[in-house]
């Protein structure tokens, strides 16, 4: 893997300055593999003629606008558009958690607003830990990663960055198998823990729901460990896991 400061360095090297935009553009498709490999999540705007005159790009600008601090670039330059599968003015998420390629294309877009730009990228900003809520589940519940890891915990819990800093960390070993993702323990997300039998006082707790099978699991209480937490992901991979039911949560 190219170290992340010779990432930064063909990033910065490679791209300018949009005058009109202030976003960078990525010239070629050095510039833009770096971009991506960069950060957990990006998103690209393809534009073939980059100017407030083409369908779509106006509105493009406004929403990165708004989804900051998510990395945002334009990009003009056709070996980049071929090395990524791009074949017309398109917007395109690119996200570690799952390896996936979300497109947007314009001409396929009737109408184009800035706020439902935003909404498209916000709803497919999975992180290697996404945290859970109405407009991220959309992306979630689309990946074609079927199994979620899920981190039952309280904002205020003492515990709570050092337990999402260590299933951020652990996520990685399970791409493509399992969605890391942080539940709060908040009156939105009673369903959520109703569904395993919690409530907020029992929090944190671990759990998998599989979508393929429609099952979940609560990791059985104790230690929060790295360990503890690679050996029950590992378990359903292994087909070694009890079935505990098989109502489908409504993470809603």
């Amino acid at each position: 893997m190219i170290p992340r400061l010779s990432l930064f360095l063909s990033l910065l090297a490679a791209s300018v300055i949009a005058k009109d935009s202030a976003l960078p553009t990525l010239s070629d498709v050095t510039a833009a593999e770096a971009f991506i490999e960069a950060f957990e999540v990006v998103v690209i705007g393809f534009f073939e003629t980059p100017s407030e005159e083409t369908f779509g790009y106006k509105e493009f600008v406004e929403a990165a606008k708004t989804v900051k601090p998510i990395p945002v670039a334009l990009c003009s330059d056709k070996e980049a558009w071929a090395k990524l599968s791009i074949v017309s003015d398109t917007i395109a998420i690119f996200r570690k958690a799952d390896n996936h390629q979300e497109n947007l294309q314009l001409s396929e877009t009737k109408k184009v607003e800035a706020d439902g730009l935003a909404r498209f990228i916000t709803m497919n900003e999975l992180r290697y830990i996404t945290e859970y809520n109405q407009v991220t589940a959309v992306g979630l519940f689309q990946s074609e990663v079927k199994a979620h890891l899920l981190l039952f915990i309280n904002r205020e819990s003492g515990d709570y960055k050092v337990l999402k800093d260590r299933l951020g960390a652990l996520a990685p070993e399970f791409v493509g198998k399992f969605l890391f993702v942080l539940v709060h323990g908040v009156k939105s997300n009673e369903k959520s823990l109703s569904y395993f039998g919690l409530t907020s006082r029992d929090l944190p707790r671990v759990g998998i729901y599989d979508r393929d099978s429609d099952m979940k699991w609560l990791m059985p209480e104790g230690e929060i460990s790295t360990e503890r937490v690679r050996e029950f992901c590992q378990s359903l991979i292994l087909g070694n896991l009890k079935v505990r039911g098989q109502n489908k949560p409504e993470l809603k």
